[in-house]
């Protein structure tokens, strides 16, 4: 069965929406921890997310953001909030609809399955999925995934980043700045000793699908990838 996530700090209506939604033969998680939304997210791999604004922490907003950068999956916020600028918000923001409380728990699945039709169904349109291919090596962004000959390994956002600058720049070098850059998010700065455990982290991952040495320190400018692999031809 397909999954929905929903996040919304208000267990009542959690539960109430996850209840009503099961009928229709979806699976659901209430997402409890609001610190960590993403490592929820990632873990469950839903189809679709129920998203209130008003959270612990960081709004609905930021998640919904934060989701954008590695899912094109639909979000649908529920809020009890009414301004005509919330719902701008939500779209600007990445979402996909909005749902104003109270709610009509029908209408809420009327437009979980309309999203889902647009999404996956009759009405999607017909995307292939991203892929970096290098000598063997696949590296799928879009499901955080880096795949040689029979292994593969599950890698964080912050790993897909860097792998992937490392790839499209290869045989050029990824500078130490644009690297910094692309891992710095819209709330936490990234230092040098951030970026140098994550590296130590990618070489990690390499070594996981039985490939050596493939990064390349560049003393004072950067780091680069090293085909040590080759496919074996069948």
């Amino acid at each position: 069965m397909e999954r929905i996530m929903i996040v919304e700090d208000d267990m009542k209506i959690a539960e109430y929406l996850s209840s009503h939604i099961e009928k229709y033969r979806y699976d659901v998680t209430i997402a409890k921890d609001f610190e960590k939304i993403m490592d929820t997210f990632l873990d469950v791999q839903p189809k679709l997310i129920l998203l209130d604004i008003n959270l612990p922490s960081f709004d609905g907003y930021y998640w919904c953001r934060q989701i954008r950068k590695v899912s094109i999956c639909p979000v649908i916020f529920i809020s009890a909030r009414t301004g005509e600028m919330d719902q701008v918000m939500a779209i600007e923001n990445g979402g996909d609809d909005f749902i104003t409380k109270p709610f009509n728990p029908d209408i809420v699945m009327a437009k979980i399955r309309s999203q889902m039709r647009r999404a996956y169904g009759e009405y999607a349109a017909k995307l292939e999925e991203r892929v970096l291919i290098q000598e063997g090596l696949h590296f799928y962004p879009e499901r955080l995934e880096l795949r040689f000959e029979n292994k593969s390994t599950q890698l964080t956002k912050k790993e897909t980043d860097i792998i992937e600058s490392l790839l499209e720049r290869y045989p050029r070098v990824a500078g130490r700045q644009d690297l910094l850059e692309k891992l710095w998010d819209d709330q936490v700065y990234v230092d040098e000793n951030t970026l140098n455990v994550n590296i130590t982290r990618v070489r990690n991952k390499f070594q996981e699908i039985g490939i050596e040495d493939a990064v390349e320190t560049i003393r004072g400018t950067g780091y680069r990838l090293r085909i040590t692999w080759k496919e074996e031809k069948a």
